[in-house]
């Protein structure tokens, strides 16, 4: 079974289509989770990026399209490792906005840390965030 982390890289790259077009890729994490309402890249999907990856590594999903949904799925930890589920907040702190993606690393000075996930400037690819909007890591655990 490929990793987290793997499944996720086989996505790297895979970016939103502006306009009236829509990449069916992103479509398809939505219809593959069972979403299938949506007909548009333009619905927020990080968190249907991150339920599509578990689903294909075989482990539990939140199954919602809020990334803070991912604050209740697999076990909370505070050491996390390459793989492990990150959870930030957007715009507020207690708003219900949110971003989910994987955990790569710290900068070295432990101001930002480092995400692979989906719906980042628009896309599949590796950002950096704000350590402060750090809301918790999760392990994710066999479905």
């Amino acid at each position: 079974m490929r990793t987290l982390i793997q499944i996720a890289n086989s996505q790297y790259g895979v970016t939103e289509k502006k306009g009236k077009l829509h990449n069916p890729v992103i479509v398809n994490y939505f219809k593959e989770i069972g979403h299938k309402w949506v007909s548009n890249d333009e619905t927020a999907w990080c968190s249907a990026f991150m339920n599509w990856v578990a689903l294909k590594a075989g482990k539990k999903k939140s199954g919602k399209l809020n990334a803070r949904s991912w604050l209740l799925i697999g076990r909370k930890i505070f050491n996390p490792k390459q793989g492990d589920v990150v959870v930030l907040w957007r715009e507020k702190k207690h708003s219900w906005k949110g971003h989910v993606g994987l955990f790569i690393n710290y900068s070295e000075d432990k101001k930002y840390i480092y995400v692979l996930g989906g719906n980042q400037n628009n896309q599949v690819n590796i950002q950096r965030y704000p350590a402060y909007r750090l809301l918790g890591f999760r392990r994710l655990e066999n479905a």
